[in-house]
């Protein structure tokens, strides 16, 4: 089996953990968000922190840690947590769709920001798909009544996400290692207190963990779920091109959408279908001339 061979299927492989999470997710339902996060980030902190140390890598994990990437890492930290925290609870209140929606938008927020905060450049082509989405989700507002804020918070801190990593010089690896590090403190900052009855009544809760077995074992795998498509991701990204991985992505938001339509029986009127038509024209516009771009070696101008 070649190299890009099996790069293409670890992508697979992401793209399905990613896209079938939302059945993980709703089996945790009766959890709190907030808990499910805490333990999303402590049991992938520890997967990290065992695949490390068999790389031999614990020193450069402390070194970023510790070296001058430390704010870029921990604003880096803030946002891919608050988009983990708006899908669990998205997946758990019912919102698999406009979960979908989001990262459907995802792609073509980045390039806008790109052109917005580094200057980049676009192509007919993709100003076309850009507008496309923008009046895919001013047309669902339309006839909806209220904007899809899910989606949008969705596309926005993962495109946040991908601002704050930019500039750093790190592997994803190393580096959302690195995030879940910074995390960890306030992960146990929400558990300990609950677990010993010390939180403020407000904000006081039941701990799933411990009280079931089932759910128990669930929030320890949701390190795994976590951690191992991240790994997989970064052992993709060295075999297979960006043009390619970029295409891929989006078998993620499809099986969400199918997750959201066939098993959860989410809503999904005339104007969702309306705005979903119209955001995959724009993303097979955009794919297009991606692939265009690849081929003749120009740059993209999302990267």
């Amino acid at each position: 089996m070649s190299e890009w061979t099996k790069g293409f299927w670890a992508m697979i492989a992401v793209c399905v953990t990613w896209g079938l999470s939302p059945i993980f997710y709703r089996a945790l339902a009766g959890v709190p968000t907030a808990e499910v996060l805490a333990h999303r980030t402590l049991w992938s902190l520890l997967l990290f922190l065992v695949v490390l140390g068999i790389q031999g890598r614990l020193g450069d994990l402390r070194a970023a840690l510790t070296g001058r990437h430390w704010r870029r890492i921990g604003l880096a930290a803030l946002t891919v947590s608050t988009n983990w925290g708006l899908f669990i609870w998205a997946v758990q209140s019912g919102h698999v769709v406009q979960s979908s929606l989001g990262y459907y938008i995802f792609p073509l927020a980045a390039v806008l920001a790109g052109v917005l905060l580094f200057g980049e450049s676009l192509t007919r082509m993709q100003g076309l798909a850009v507008a496309l989405a923008a009046l895919a989700v001013a047309l669902l507002t339309w006839g909806l009544g209220v904007a899809p804020w899910i989606s949008l918070g969705l596309a926005g801190s993962f495109v946040l996400y991908g601002i704050a990593k930019k500039a750093l010089p790190l592997g994803p690896v190393l580096s959302v290692a690195a995030e879940v590090a910074l995390l960890a403190p306030l992960a146990l900052a929400w558990l300990v207190p609950q677990a010993l009855g010390l939180m403020p009544a407000p904000l006081a809760q039941p701990l799933a963990f411990g009280a079931d077995l089932s759910v128990s074992l669930l929030l320890i795998a949701s390190g795994a779920v976590t951690a191992v498509p991240l790994i997989l991701f970064s052992y993709a990204a060295r075999r297979v091109g960006m043009a390619t991985l970029g295409l891929m992505f989006y078998l993620n938001p499809t099986l969400q959408f199918l997750c959201a339509v066939l098993l959860f029986g989410e809503t999904f009127t005339g104007w969702h279908m309306a705005a979903f038509a119209m955001i995959w024209a724009a993303l097979a516009i955009y794919s297009a001339a991606a692939l265009w771009q690849s081929r003749r070696g120009l740059p993209l101008a999302n990267g």
